[in-house]
């Protein structure tokens, strides 16, 4: 990809996750800033993997994944989840163990417990669309990625009463 095109779809803030799966006897979890929801019934959502990443597999073939949204407090985890090997990763933050088996950070913004429902190649990624099982949240600041770099939102805390999407 050219480093114009990178820049260009570096100019459009989002939001940063932790996805985790567990498969095969192992967890695995990467930095992701590609969630989105997708329908409110049935409750979905979705994220992107690339071909090519390390965990690829074990999320394709992991039966779901659990997303953690990010604090403006996660920065080191996020930098963290993106680098290191699997069990590196895992000794950053507090985790708690699913149902699922996957895990979830304690102190996460918003999670979404899911089961893999789909996934969509489009290419060189696939679009992971995942069924909400369980979710949760608490108040607080996101943590957005923009231009290659970690900043804080500037809304207000709380819920809009309405919105016009």
């Amino acid at each position: 990809m050219s480093r114009e095109l990178r820049d260009a779809f570096g100019c459009f803030a989002t939001g940063v996750t932790l996805v985790t799966t567990h498969w095969s006897g192992q967890d695995w979890g990467m930095t992701c800033s590609s969630f989105n929801a997708v329908s409110l019934d049935p409750a979905l959502v979705l994220w992107n993997i690339r071909h090519s990443s390390a965990s690829h597999e074990a999320f394709v073939r992991g039966g779901g994944y659990t997303v953690s949204v990010l604090g403006i407090e996660h920065k080191e985890l996020a930098q963290a989840f993106a680098r290191g090997t699997q069990a590196e990763r895992f000794m950053e933050g507090q985790f708690v163990r699913l149902d699922s088996q996957r895990l979830q950070l304690v102190d996460a913004l918003a999670w979404f417990d899911c089961t893999l429902q789909q996934a969509v190649t489009a290419g060189d990624h696939d679009i992971l669309i995942g069924q909400i099982n369980h979710s949760g949240s608490r108040p607080g600041k996101g943590l957005v990625f923009e231009r290659g770099q970690f900043a804080v939102d500037t809304l207000e805390v709380g819920a809009a009463s309405s919105s016009p999407f």
